[in-house]
């Protein structure tokens, strides 16, 4: 199975509650920190709920993740994030990772994994072009793609 990676992703104080959840999914390890584990100074806004971390799962795919400081509203499925950055305000539209898997068997499993509270763009299923396709925003607003290798691809 081969999956894509991002290099980041963010949240809006949900980043410990993600990697948890995408480790339930992938498997592997997960390390988790605070700013305050590396000594920021408290009042740096948000410093003692900022929470950035990753998962590496079994099979070497890599989630980073950390929050937003400043703000705990959830993240809508599919819906761009706001930051900002020395002044400036950075939207950062919803990411994109891809599950491949060589067969049903094989990628069935992780797409029920990110289906639990997820919105579903297109359904699991056969499609013209592979075994199986679906499409799917997770519940913190990571759009997944899930399909098996055809042969032709």
């Amino acid at each position: 199975m081969s999956l894509n990676a991002v290099t980041h992703l963010n949240f809006r104080g949900q980043a410990r509650e993600a990697l948890e959840f995408y480790r339930s999914v992938f498997g592997g390890q997960i390390t988790i920190a605070t700013y305050a584990d590396f000594g920021m100074p408290a009042e740096v806004p948000g410093a003692k709920n900022v929470v950035f971390g990753e998962v590496v799962a079994e099979n070497g795919f890599r989630v980073m993740a950390y929050d937003v400081p400043g703000t705990d509203e959830p993240v809508a499925a599919g819906e761009p994030t706001t930051r900002r950055v020395n002044g400036t305000t950075v939207t950062e539209e919803p990411f994109f990772l891809s599950v491949r898997g060589e067969s049903v068997d094989e990628v069935a499993p992780i797409w029920d994994g990110l289906a639990d509270g997820a919105t579903v763009i297109e359904e699991f299923g056969p499609a013209q072009w592979a075994p199986a396709f679906g499409m799917l925003a997770d519940r913190f607003g990571v759009t997944w793609i899930v399909d098996v290798a055809a042969a032709h691809a």
